[in-house]
Order: C-alpha cells, then sequence, then structure tokens
C-alpha cells in the first residue's frame, strides 16, 4: 500500500492528509463524551426543523401523537446508527470502505455511490432551507448568492478536514442549541399560547408509522459515515463509549429539534417551516434565523466530507493500493460542492415533496446494507476483519465482488417494493394495508435473516484480533 499521507494534522487549521486508509494507533484521539458532543451536533441545524415539521404539516398528525412518533422512530433507527459507530475505534476505517468486508471491492463501491448520492442529497437539501431562513430574516438577499456564500463557507471547513470539523460541529450543537431554547422559551413561554389556533389533525396508523419510519431513517441516514468520525477514537476506547456516546447525542438533539418542528407545524400549518418560526417568535426571529443559517453553513460541511471519503474509496477500487493524499480529496471535495448548488438551485420551488420522497428512498435503498453489515460484523464475523487485504487488488480473501450479500442487498431491496409510499411511486399492497408503508420493516428483516442463514458457513476462518486494525 503507497501513501501520500505522511502525517495528520496537528491543530485544527492544519489541512488534513489522511484520508481512506486506517488511522494508526499514534494519532488516534478522544473520548467517548467527545462523540456526544459530535453527534449531539449533527442535527443542530433547520433541516432537523423542517423534518419534524412534516408530521403535522405533510402527514397531519396531533402534535402530541406527533412528538411520540419522532420519539419512537429516533430510539429504533439510533440503535441501529449507533452499532455502526461502533466498528470505527476497531477497524479505523471510513464505514463505506469497510463494506469490502461483506460485498467485496467492487460490490462496496456500488453502495458507495449510492451513499454519495444521499450525502449530496442533504447537503443540497441543507442549503435550500438555508436559502429559505435568510429569505425570511432579510428579505432583500438574493437566494442564488445565498446559496453560494453557503456553499463556499461549507467547502472551506470541509477542506480543512475531521479536527476543524469535530469542533464546528461541537460549536454548532452550542450556538443552534442556545437558539432553539430560545425559541421554545419565546413560543411558549411569552407568547399567548391561548391565541394559537392549533392544527389538530387526525391520528391514522398512516400518518403515525409514517413519522415512525421518517425518525428512524434520520438516524440510519448517518451509519454510512458515523465511523468516519469514530474511527478516530482509541481502539481501548471499546465499542460501548463509542455507542453510547454516539446514540444519545444523535437521538437527544433529534428529538429535540424535531419536536419544535411539529410544534411550529401544528401550530402554523404553514409549509415554508423557517417563516413560520420567524412568525412565532417575532422579535428575536432575525437573531434566530440567521443564527440557524450561518451554523449550518459550516455544519453542511459533514456531508460534503464524507462524500469525498467515499468517492474517493471508489476511485481506489479502480486503482488499488492508492492512497488518495490532501489533493484528491480537495478536488473531489469541491466537485460535490458544486453538484449539490445545482441541485439545490432546482429544488427549491417544491422543497418538501422533494425532501420527504428523497429521504423515504434514501431509508429503502439505506435498510438492506445496515442489515447486511451489522448481522456479518456482530454475527458472523464476530468483529474480525483482515483491514489490510480491503486495500489489495482483488480484495484479498474478500474478493471483487459478494454475490452472496450482493444478491441479499438486492432482494432486500425488492421485497420492500409492494409497500412502498412515495410520490412518484405507490407499491400494490399499500391499498391491502389502508395505506401504511411498511416496507422499510419487511427489508430489515429479510435482509438480516436471509444474509444469516446464507453467510454464516461460508466465512474464512482464522481472522485474527490484530488483523482488525
Amino acid at each position: 500500500m503507497r501513501s501520500d499521507a505522511d502525517a495528520a494534522p496537528v491543530d485544527d487549521f492544519t489541512l488534513e492528509l489522511r484520508t481512506i486508509a486506517p488511522i494508526p494507533r499514534n494519532e488516534r484521539f478522544g473520548r467517548a463524551r467527545d462523540l456526544f458532543g459530535i453527534w449531539f451536533g449533527m442535527n443542530m441545524s433547520p433541516l432537523t426543523v423542517v423534518t419534524g415539521a412534516l408530521a403535522t404539516v405533510s402527514l397531519g398528525l396531533p402534535i402530541g401523537w406527533a412528538v411520540l412518533a419522532i420519539l419512537l422512530g429516533n430510539i429504533v433507527g439510533g440503535v441501529a446508527m449507533a452499532l455502526h459507530a461502533a466498528q470505527g475505534p476497531q477497524l479505523g476505517v471510513p464505514q463505506l470502505l469497510q463494506a469490502r468486508g461483506q460485498f467485496g471491492v467492487y460490490g462496496a463501491a456500488i453502495i458507495a455511490i449510492l451513499a454519495v448520492a444521499m450525502f449530496v442529497g442533504f447537503f443540497a437539501s441543507n442549503l435550500v432551507i438555508i436559502a429559505q431562513a435568510f429569505a425570511t430574516a432579510v428579505p432583500a438577499l438574493n437566494d442564488t448568492l445565498v446559496l453560494a456564500f453557503a456553499t463556499a463557507v461549507s467547502f472551506g471547513v470541509a477542506s480543512f478536514g475531521y479536527k476543524l470539523l469535530r469542533q464546528t460541529t461541537m460549536l454548532s450543537a452550542l450556538v443552534v442549541g442556545s437558539l432553539v431554547a430560545l425559541s421554545f422559551f419565546w413560543i411558549f413561554g411569552v407568547n399567548d399560547t391561548a391565541s394559537y389556533q392549533w392544527h389538530s389533525g387526525d391520528l391514522t396508523a398512516v400518518g403515525f408509522l409514517s413519522v415512525v419510519a421518517i425518525g428512524a431513517v434520520w438516524q440510519i441516514a448517518y451509519a454510512p459515515y458515523v465511523s468516519d468520525y469514530s474511527r478516530y477514537m482509541p481502539a481501548e476506547t471499546g465499542a460501548k463509549g463509542a455507542f453510547w456516546g454516539t446514540y444519545l447525542g444523535c437521538v437527544t438533539s433529534a428529538v429535540i429539534l424535531m419536536s419544535l418542528g411539529a410544534a411550529v407545524g401544528a401550530i402554523t400549518g404553514a409549509d415554508d417551516t423557517m417563516a413560520a418560526l420567524g412568525s412565532l417568535i417575532g422579535p428575536i426571529s432575525t437573531v434566530v434565523l440567521l443564527g440557524f443559517a450561518f451554523a449550518t453553513a459550516a455544519y453542511n460541511s459533514v456531508n460534503t466530507y464524507c462524500s469525498a471519503l467515499c468517492a474517493l474509496s471508489v476511485a481506489e477500487t479502480f486503482k488499488p493500493g492508492w492512497i488518495p493524499g490532501l489533493r484528491s480529496r480537495l478536488i473531489v471535495t469541491a466537485a460535490i460542492h458544486l453538484l449539490g448548488l445545482s441541485i439545490a438551485l432546482m429544488a427549491q420551488s417544491d422543497f418538501m415533496t422533494f425532501f420527504y420522497d428523497f429521504i423515504t428512498w434514501m431509508l429503502y435503498i439505506l435498510i438492506p446494507w445496515s442489515a447486511i453489515n451489522l448481522v456479518d460484523y456482530y454475527i458472523v464475523r464476530n468483529g474480525h476483519y483482515a483491514v489490510e487485504e480491503f486495500f489489495l487488488p482483488g480484495g484479498g480473501r474478500y474478493g471483487n465482488w459478494n454475490i452472496t450479500a450482493i444478491s441479499v442487498y438486492i432482494l432486500g431491496f425488492v421485497v420492500q417494493l409492494p409497500f412502498i409510499s412515495t410520490s412518484s411511486y405507490q407499491g400494490f399492497m399499500l391499498e391491502r394495508l389502508h395505506g401504511i408503508d411498511i416496507a422499510w420493516m419487511v427489508g430489515l428483516v429479510v435482509s438480516a435473516v436471509v444474509f444469516y442463514f446464507l453467510a454464516r458457513g461460508s466465512v474464512e476462518e482464522g481472522a485474527t484480533n490484530d488483523a482488525r486494525r
């Protein structure tokens, strides 16, 4: 294996030289509570608030049931997400490069390409929300200029790499967390709540389970890159610390911000959640919305940093043993920012429909991969992987293609099709289920069970503990 990265950055504002190679033991740092801070900050963006508003605006749930569904979905999805995080300290490589252990080198490249599409979609969605926040706070500003500014901020942070991203995310948690607390206080403490015309909504199985699914996909959507952050933790930190630090941080902040969005939606019934929030907090709206926008512009770099690592792992697939360095990472990062900006410019006109369909399809795509990865890591191989063989021509013992895993992934996606519910596609079982979307649950169970029975007898024995790193 050759590398043009010889050392890790020495401080937050030194350009990171590491990309997809395993993080050496002497360059590991951090504690489990650091992961709590990072992942608490991951959700501190207006997009999380907008996602919560889907429960009461798009799906019409009463506020109490909306918050319960948000809580349940995040609790369930968070378990799967945090189980992926626990793999990072042991293996030391990006999450989707580790997928070579299940899918083979070329098979993992396909999963990585899908993940890049997801990251770019979330980046573009955040850009749209930033533009909405600016438009509400400072209407005279041109949306295109705002989008370009937010893209430039994100590129600047992503260029420095993990250490600055880590500090930026935790700072965003403090800034946006304070703004959220202030918003709750103003809406329910300062305002006359008796004047609210609450949109009571109706409790339906379709609406409730759809919101549970939204909460679950919000958490599972982090799974393809959650180890990109825990891989810097010392191996001695162990799976338990990585699991709980990530789980508690991510679930707590997601539930708080989504609940704010659900409340704003229930009070106003408005499609533009940022404008609706501004109308409820009145005199402090400019400070809150601009604070949200600036923090999100910096935090949005998380999506592009991780998508760049995925894209570089795909490139390495066709040049085995090449470990990309700083120049390669910056070029790919710039291209991803431009792509995301282009999508944001096109998605502004019908954003809520675009975003709901986007996160729903991401759930269907990610579920089979997540099930296969977790079963393979925790049950079939018990965490034993020869990481150095991920970079060998032909994938070493893992090969170019793992037909078993790929076949199960395809099966896990196909079995969801009869149950899928989006604006662009309706499965034929939906009518019989009165519109209830259980596709993701079917995909999860089928993928996990079938992969376990097919893979348990085909895994090579003898991977040692030293092969994990």
